[in-house]
């Protein structure tokens, strides 16, 4: 009796952690393979890579935890990225694609983007909540009206060529920072960490997060505790938005180049993260410090893979054998409760 109740505990606990053993063992092997990789260089590279997808992964799992998905996100990115690069260009350079326009404090444009985006999360949100639009097929539609909006804006600035030469004080508000002994910390890691701070503020010590988890565990019973979805749904879309665009705004700097195909996967990027990190896609289930884990381990591993030399194509097919595992998991710990 004993002994078997061992192997079902053993059992739970590789089921519990199967995607980080899988993904632990992917590094591994790309440490063996390369053990050049595993540097204090490359691990600023990668925390800097990875800082405006966590910002994005942040928004997305809460609309997850709500029971949704958001394939609109990398557009939503995008869209930002583009705001941002237009309005906040080198006032003296000849590319500048708004050449009269004086030049603005960087936090203008970013708030700007911020709120756009915010916009559209929140018309998103309201279509699911009150219509009753299944949270994909409203994402759908959201992710072609956002591209196509800003694909217009961005193809009438300069036919189409990407937007560079950006202010110094922009790049400057991303890319400057200090160093941890031989380590390199750059601002835009900083503003992960402040956004991370935030969010787990919310999620843990606020009435939008516990109406947040209750709506997306049982919508039912959060109503008849009287929860207003409709608010809270609206709340979450614009966190959501407000994220996106500041990760949109951020990934601009420290790129220094945009074009409107800018963030264009990262949605999905993001929404695997999310589910490697814990998030259930049966919503009501997640943690920031999953979210956190998953961000930063598949960074690691698309950074791992690049650092090889491994086909792009094979990296594709990785990626979704990764995402794959992960919701299979997901279904398995959903079936054993039940």
């Amino acid at each position: 009796m004993e002994t078997t109740k061992k192997k079902r505990d053993i059992k739970r606990i590789l089921l519990d952690n199967a995607i980080y053993i899988i993904l632990l063992v992917i590094i591994a092997v790309i440490v063996i393979l390369e053990p050049s990789f595993f540097n204090i260089r490359n691990a600023s590279f990668i925390l800097a890579q990875a800082s405006p997808r966590l910002i994005l992964a942040l928004g997305v799992a809460g609309i997850i935890i709500l029971g949704g998905t958001d394939l609109a996100a990398g557009r939503m990115v995008g869209m930002a990225a583009v705001i941002t690069a237009s309005l906040l260009q080198d006032p003296n350079s000849i590319l500048r694609v708004y050449p009269n326009m004086p030049q603005l404090p960087v936090i203008l444009p970013i708030l700007l983007a911020m709120l756009i985006c915010a916009a559209f999360s929140v018309f998103h949100g309201f279509m699911v909540a009150k219509f009753k639009v299944a949270p994909f097929i409203a994402s759908l539609g959201i992710q072609q009206i956002v591209f196509g909006a800003f694909s217009i804006y961005f193809q009438n600035l300069n036919d189409a060529q990407p937007l560079a030469s950006l202010d110094p004080k922009f790049t400057a508000f991303v890319q400057t920072g200090f160093s941890i002994g031989s380590f390199w910390c750059p601002m835009i890691i900083i503003y992960a960490v402040l956004c991370t701070i935030i969010m787990y503020f919310i999620w843990n010590k606020t009435k939008i997060g516990k109406n947040m988890y209750a709506v997306g565990g049982n919508p039912e019973a959060a109503t008849v505790c009287g929860v207003n979805l409709l608010k809270t749904f609206l709340l979450v879309y614009f966190i959501a938005g407000m994220l996106y665009g500041f990760s949109g705004s951020l990934e601009a700097a420290r790129t220094g180049s945009v074009t409107n195909q800018l963030g264009a996967e990262y949605a999905l990027d993001a929404i695997a993260a999310c589910v490697v990190g814990g998030v259930s896609m049966r919503g009501g289930i997640g943690r920031i410090s999953g979210v956190v884990i998953g961000v930063v381990v598949f960074q690691v591993i698309n950074y791992g893979l690049n650092y090889l030399g491994v086909n792009p194509y094979m990296q594709y097919i990785v990626k979704g054998a990764i995402i794959l595992v992960a919701v299979a998991i997901d279904t398995q710990k959903y079936l054993k409760k039940k």
